[in-house]
């Protein structure tokens, strides 16, 4: 006897077992990207998402189907990162839609839920691309509908749907060229298919453990942590937290890891927080550290191997749940007045800047151009949307531009400014760190919001950028034969050199770059690179390119050797 109807408790089921299905094939997601960089991308920021959603749903005792549908949608939306966790937050923003009212579900429904969720998912991609997530998705939508007028049994009904989808999700690099050149299928729809598989091993039973401990997800419990009769956190400042972001993760070694590499690991996660906890056997290295910069620790990780249960917890927010707690009780024994401290500082402006950086010397240029405020993040660790509403909150001005420095951002900023309603929010779609420093340069204040993004707009677009790291595996990119540990020179559009020395790299790629047109070359140079060594880069560009003025910047990024931009 096959399942006719889900109700809420099993959909809780799916939704948990899905969430735990992609958490397990993350890494192997990450290494479906086209481009080899040693980054967290597509597996990482799909599991952050969903596991967003996972955390409001596991608090749930007992839920009907509008507290379930609210908790993953409210969830994922706020919890989403890079461009594909914002489109799979769109499925089940879509698919919660049209569940929400239903005591259960039949195939009908759960037909029509999958369509409305691949429709939502389109509209929120400006130009969607076949041969990715939303191809999958709508290729199982389509079956979806075809399976509900031939049977009422759900589970002959979700088999026939998973098989469409990955028959889909083969035919991907048939669409898109470079997914054939570099032998793999669609990252983005091989996550959206691990999901809907956990979550039908869920539904059958296959999967019955809903607990999310290793993934940085509690297990609900009945039972509270004591505490101390009137005891009062009030007294402990957030000030007095100095590094307000505990950090865990695990790195599967990839490479030798002797006790020099821990030494050394050691002495580069005690620079930037303290806390520190390294303990490491053979294949793993477990870390726990306590950082006001999460994404240096894991792109410091990342030189060693990839990464897996990461888990960050904002102290200073946890303290702030506990103050708040202790205020409102006080509240009710005092008469309510305002309190200047809660309000945002300095006096209301007309126009605030958020910016992403992913360097402490960027960080400092863009504060010195007129940043109000900082998101840390960029291409290895993608800003999430409540990370950008966060940060909405903290700058006091009308008009709120964005600017995301990286493609795989655009999106997440894009559902920030369309969940706020006080302020004006403009996202300047930049793509790279230098667009978005050439962007607020241009910002002119006599000018109107709109005017602005348009100017912003096309004054970054002027910008050519490249990008010097090294590859993570053997593949092959626009003709280009890459092997692991060779050096990349990654352009706006592609692959622009490879070579086996950092130097080689950069220079191949200011050849690439540089035109008749070009006059001002700026090189960022990253954390690994020595100030000696970027000035002879520099005065080697100057001889190669005497009619250019070069400009030498320290970034400080991580992962990422050098970047250069012409303009």
């Amino acid at each position: 006897m096959g399942i006719s109807t889900i109700d809420a408790g099993m959909v809780k089921k799916a939704f948990l077992a899905g969430a735990k299905g992609l958490e397990a094939k993350k890494d192997w997601i990450n290494e479906l990207n086209v481009f080899p960089v040693p980054d967290g991308d597509t597996g990482t920021n799909m599991t952050m998402t969903i596991m967003a959603a996972a955390k409001a749903v596991a608090e749930l005792e007992d839920p009907d189907m509008e507290q379930l549908a609210k908790a993953i949608s409210s969830g994922s939306l706020r919890g989403a990162r890079g461009n594909s966790g914002v489109i799979l937050s769109q499925l089940l923003r879509g698919f919660t839609k049209e569940i929400q009212g239903t005591a259960s579900i039949d195939v009908t429904i759960l037909a029509n839920a999958m369509v409305r969720g691949t429709e939502t998912a389109y509209k929120a991609v400006m130009k969607p691309k076949e041969g990715t997530i939303l191809t999958v998705a709508k290729g199982m939508a389509d079956k979806a509908i075809e399976m509900a007028a031939q049977t009422d049994d759900i589970e002959i009904f979700a088999k026939a749907v998973i098989e469409e989808g990955d028959y889909v999700l083969s035919q991907t690099p048939e669409m898109l060229p470079v997914l054939k050149q570099a032998g793999v299928v669609d990252s983005g729809g091989q996550g959206l298919m691990q999901v809907v598989k956990g979550a039908f091993d869920g539904l059958t039973g296959k999967c019955s453990d809903f607990s999310f401990e290793d993934a940085g997800i509690l297990k609900p419990s009945s039972e509270k942590a004591p505490q101390s009769a009137g005891a009062s956190r009030t007294d402990i400042d957030t000030a007095d937290i100095r590094f307000g972001y505990c950090t865990e993760f695990i790195i599967k070694l990839e490479k030798e890891y002797n006790q020099k590499d821990e030494d050394e690991l050691k002495k580069y996660l005690g620079s930037i927080g303290d806390s520190l906890v390294v303990v490491s056997d053979d294949e793993i290295v477990k870390i726990h550290v306590h950082t006001n910069h999460p994404g240096l620790a894991f792109e410091k990780g990342l030189t060693y191997g990839s990464l897996s249960r990461m888990k960050v917890d904002n102290m200073r927010e946890e303290h702030e749940e506990r103050v708040i707690q202790d205020s409102e009780r006080l509240a009710k024994e005092q008469a309510a007045q305002p309190n200047p401290a809660e309000e945002e500082t300095g006096e209301r402006k007309p126009y605030g800047f958020i910016t992403v950086s992913c360097g402490d010397g960027l960080s400092e240029i863009f504060k010195g151009i007129g940043a109000d405020y900082l998101i840390e993040g960029g291409q290895t660790m993608n800003p999430s949307t409540e990370d950008m509403l966060n940060a909405i909150k903290k700058v006091n001005a009308d008009h709120i531009f964005i600017l995301p420095n990286n493609k795989n951002i655009i999106m997440a900023a894009n559902q920030a400014r369309d969940l706020t309603e006080d302020k004006e929010i403009i996202v300047i779609p930049s793509k790279t760190v230098p667009q978005g420093i050439t962007a607020l340069v241009n910002f002119i204040p006599d000018l109107t919001p709109e005017e602005n993004l348009e100017n912003m707009t096309a004054e970054m677009e002027r910008v050519q950028t490249a990008q010097i790291t090294y590859a993570v595996r053997n593949t092959s990119i626009d003709g280009m034969e890459i092997h692991e540990g060779d050096i990349m020179a990654i352009g706006d559009h592609g692959m622009l050199a490879v070579d086996t020395s950092v130097l080689g790299a950069a220079k191949a790629a200011l050849e690439a770059m540089l035109n008749e047109d070009s006059e001002l070359v700026t090189i960022y140079y990253g954390s690994d690179v020595t100030e000696a060594d970027a000035e002879a880069f520099r005065k080697q560009a100057e001889e190669e390119f005497p009619d250019k003025e070069i400009e030498l910047q320290y970034g400080g990024q991580p992962i990422y050797y050098y970047m250069i931009s012409a303009e």
